[in-house]
């Protein structure tokens, strides 16, 4: 049986009958929920106190280009270090971030700074749960066990942004990131608890060097190379769009938010659960033209409602990154899988930052809606440029050895 009538047959129940892709799930949304209610009262909490577009922006998605610098320096560490502890560890700092957050009265900049020391912690540990996820499900089930995970983090947004705006607008924000901490304890209980002692896949210790070396496995080759561009500049310039939400309606923001993240969720459901692998490849190349184009209904300040279903209708088109990861998962050599995975998802992250600071700086000069709409025009056009080289990847692609896998 090939690995798409695998995934056909089998649906989640599957997957939750694992005990560590249970723990696996169950941490990522609960550290999810812990980061996307601890950013949206970062967020408004900053720009009430500044009212710049580019700060807001900036302390929202900024620290996410710090996992640059852990995707540099120590991705290695995430095939050469059991993934138990660096979940756990991953967990336990952002704990320990959002209780300073809440305890410290600070300027804007010192609560930016200290976002993005944890980031870099953050970057490793999606290395570690990715190369994971790859171990405890078989080889044929990836798409819908990634899938899974992305119905976590799109119903965990939704959990966290609207708890966020409720607490924001009742409490203190202290308040929100007391609870963010809070959860964030539980993510590594659940991690520690419900997660195998698994050994290292490759021995070493990790370094610059080590990072390097395996990255370079994903840089040198064309195919990865043009899949690396994809699942990065189109995502991230949406993602920039999204970082105007509060710049261009503070009261809607948590409405932008919520509807996005249960749009996204709805196309991982439709990209893991209800298509086959050919119909994936076929989404793919739809959805990643889907993803920017409804943005454009920002140039003209629709009311609230058509705003947001067009938020909700573009985010169907994060699901185009199930696809590509799929692919990549492909030419991926499994002693490398942590690293790789991590540095594809620490990069595509980091851009997402980039794209959003570029998107707070113009809107310095542009009002909000022009911003979002220009991010969406420049979006269409990246995408338009990698056709040519997505379907050369694809016809390339040969499938890598099944990874053997445990039973817990």
């Amino acid at each position: 049986m090939d690995g798409s009538s695998t995934t056909s047959a089998s649906g989640y129940g599957d997957l939750f009958r694992r005990r560590e892709f249970r723990a696996l799930w169950a941490g990522s949304a609960l550290s999810t929920a812990a980061t996307s209610m601890a950013g949206l009262v970062l967020g408004l909490l900053v720009h009430a106190e500044s009212g710049s577009a580019f700060l807001t922006a900036l302390v929202v998605f900024g620290p996410s280009l710090a996992q640059l610098l852990g995707a540099s320096t120590l991705m290695s560490a995430a095939d050469t270090v059991s993934p138990r502890v660096l979940l756990t560890a991953a967990a336990a700092v952002m704990a320990a971030a959002f209780t300073a957050q809440a305890v410290l009265d600070v300027a804007p900049s010192a609560r930016l700074l200290l976002v993005v020391a944890t980031s870099v912690v953050l970057s490793i540990a999606s290395g570690a749960r990715w190369g994971l996820l790859s171990e405890v499900v078989p080889a044929g089930q990836y798409a819908l066990a990634r899938s899974a995970m992305n119905v976590s983090v799109g119903a965990m947004q939704v959990v966290g942004f609207a708890i966020g705006g409720a607490l924001s607008g009742l409490v203190q924000p202290s308040t929100g990131f007391w609870v963010a901490a809070a959860t964030s304890v539980s993510a590594a209980a659940v991690s520690w608890f419900g997660i195998g002692a698994h050994p290292a896949r490759r021995a070493g210790r990790p370094g610059f060097r080590a990072t390097w070396a395996g990255n370079a496995i994903l840089l040198r080759q064309p195919s990865t190379r043009w899949l690396l561009i994809a699942l990065c500049v189109p995502n991230g310039l949406v993602a920039g769009c999204e970082a105007l939400f509060v710049s261009y309606s503070p009261g809607s923001a948590a409405v932008f938010f919520m509807t996005g993240a249960a749009g996204m969720l709805a196309g991982d459901v439709l990209m893991g659960r209800v298509l086959t692998a050919p119909g994936r490849r076929v989404a793919t190349v739809w959805l990643r033209f889907l993803l920017p184009l409804p943005f454009l209904v920002f140039l003209w300040h629709p009311p609230l409602a058509v705003a947001a279903a067009m938020v909700g209708l573009a985010s169907l088109g994060y699901a185009a990154s199930l696809g590509q990861q799929e692919l990549l998962v492909t030419l991926t050599p499994p002693r490398l899988t942590g690293q790789l995975l991590g540095a594809e998802s620490s990069a595509r992250v980091a851009f997402q930052g980039l794209a959003a600071a570029l998107a707070g700086a113009l809107a310095e000069f542009i009002p909000a809606g022009q911003a979002i709409a220009v991010l969406s025009v420049c979006s269409v056009a990246v995408s338009l440029l990698l056709t040519p080289g997505l379907r050369r990847a694809a016809q390339t692609v040969s499938p890598r050895p099944p990874i053997a896998t445990a039973t817990h």
